[in-house]
């Protein structure tokens, strides 16, 4: 009598480490809500990218009686220090994110407080350089070398301020009870974030501040 033959199931190789019946989860390796904030960073890149070549076109463009340009009154030493306190902040959110993984809710909530007041003391410092360049005779519509600073260095700081935002945010959610080790990715993906806003900045400072 013939033997029957068994079929195994074919594996799958395209998904990885992923299980069947797992939701949530991309061809990646990646879940969907990480997968979209790597999107939508690649998307700022692109933003921040045009911005910084803007400013590079124009930074010198000073016609004559229009007010000075920003490379005359930037002040090194005071936005180095500001500089350094918002790249500081990447390492408290790393502390943060560390926390949160182990369980650790009393600090996790220290670091992002501790984060969220780095970066306030960091949009500070923004207002009020840019408090004293209008002190100085230089406002957004002066000539088109500030108004491609301001356009840049703001939209830096709005998105600083909305990472300020996202990181009360999930501190009010652990005063909630709402954020435990389980919700960890949730605080990985704002840092990311972030970092992205830290990067960026480092970037800005070099090219804006740095470069003759």
């Amino acid at each position: 009598m013939a033997e029957t033959a068994t079929i195994e199931p074919a594996a799958d190789h395209h998904n990885g480490d992923l299980k069947p019946g797992d939701h949530g989860w991309t061809y990646t390796g990646l879940t969907n809500e990480k997968l979209a904030m790597w999107l939508f960073l690649g998307t700022e890149c692109l933003l921040f990218g045009g911005l910084i070549s803007t400013y590079l076109l124009y930074k010198s463009r000073v016609p004559e009686g229009h007010g000075p340009a920003p490379h005359d009154l930037y002040d090194i030493p005071f936005t180095s220090v500001s500089s350094f306190v918002l790249l500081m902040s990447s390492l408290t959110m790393v502390l943060a994110v560390t926390a949160i993984a182990r369980g650790d809710i009393r600090n996790t909530r220290v670091w992002l407080l501790t984060t969220a007041m780095l970066g306030g003391v960091f949009i500070s410092g923004q207002v009020y350089e840019f408090t004293s360049f209008l002190k100085e005779g230089m406002g957004f519509t002066t000539n088109v070398a500030s108004s491609s600073f301001f356009t840049l260095t703001g939209f830096h700081g709005v998105h600083v301020s909305l990472g300020i935002l996202m990181l009360l945010s999930l501190l009010l959610l652990s005063f909630r009870g709402k954020l435990g080790p389980e919700r960890a990715e949730t605080v990985e993906i704002i840092g990311l974030y972030w970092h992205f806003v830290d990067v960026v900045w480092i970037l800005i400072f070099t090219v804006v501040y740095l470069v003759p």
